[in-house]
């Protein structure tokens, strides 16, 4: 049971925050932006099974995918919709604890994914 499959959230404007993220990521630091796929991929691989060091769980149903490159802590929120879909929520890069707001933000992202999830799930036939 542990494929899932993984989908970045969509904004109603069609914005995509862990795209766009990933898109500059993939500009000012190639190697961790691959790093970063991989962790996305090994998601997709082992879904819920995920844990620590690549993932954990944060609260209320986020959690994070955990990359770290030198000295530096990237993160992607993400939360399960169903058994079977990874939901990409927000990302960012992070010193210490996970910023409060950050955990809102992915928190929001996901009750409104909840409420219209075709409306919120990007594809790139669209883009």
């Amino acid at each position: 049971m542990p494929r899932v499959e993984v989908v970045f959230y969509q904004e109603a404007e069609e914005e995509v925050p862990v795209l766009d993220w990933l898109k500059e990521l993939r500009c000012s630091n190639l190697k961790t932006y691959e790093t970063c796929i991989a962790a996305i991929e090994r998601l997709g691989e082992l879904g819920h099974e995920l844990r620590r060091p690549l993932a954990d769980f944060l609260r209320d149903g986020i959690h994070e995918l955990r990359i770290r490159k030198g000295r530096v802590n990237y993160r992607i929120l993400y939360f399960f919709y169903g058994r079977s879909l990874a939901v990409l929520a927000h990302a960012l890069v992070k010193e210490d604890l996970v910023p409060e707001s950050d955990i809102e933000r992915a928190l929001r992202r996901k009750r409104v994914f909840e409420a219209d999830q075709e409306r919120h799930t990007y594809s790139e036939e669209e883009a």
